[in-house]
């Protein structure tokens, strides 16, 4: 049974694919390729603090993860920054923007 939801973007690390306030259908069980944009949860920043969720997009795999980056240069945390994102750690993948309505684009990447 696919498993699909909701998110909403924070920050300014997609730009410009995806805007501060963009809301994104995401399919939760979902394996990603090379150029899906995907919902990971970071590293803390320190100990004890929440791990953040992100979106950001798969550049390629790893021996020991997924490296993921930002599209956006100028802002925000990718595998430059933090290593590879482990598999456990890729929370879903992103299946087209839903919101604003002048904005949505439909990019299924729906695989079995």
């Amino acid at each position: 049974m696919r498993r699909f939801g909701l998110a909403r973007v924070h920050g300014r690390s997609m730009l410009p694919t995806l805007s501060e306030q963009d809301r994104l259908l995401v399919r939760y069980d979902a394996v990603p390729a090379a150029g899906d944009l995907v919902l990971v949860r970071l590293p803390a920043a320190t100990s004890g603090d929440p791990r953040p969720l992100a979106v950001k997009r798969v550049a390629h795999r790893e021996p020991d993860g997924w490296w993921v980056q930002r599209d956006n240069p100028a802002e925000g945390v990718d595998s430059w920054l933090v290593g590879t994102i482990a598999d456990h750690d890729v929370v879903a993948i992103v299946v087209a923007r839903v919101w604003p309505p002048r904005r949505v684009r439909l990019r299924f990447a729906v695989r079995d």
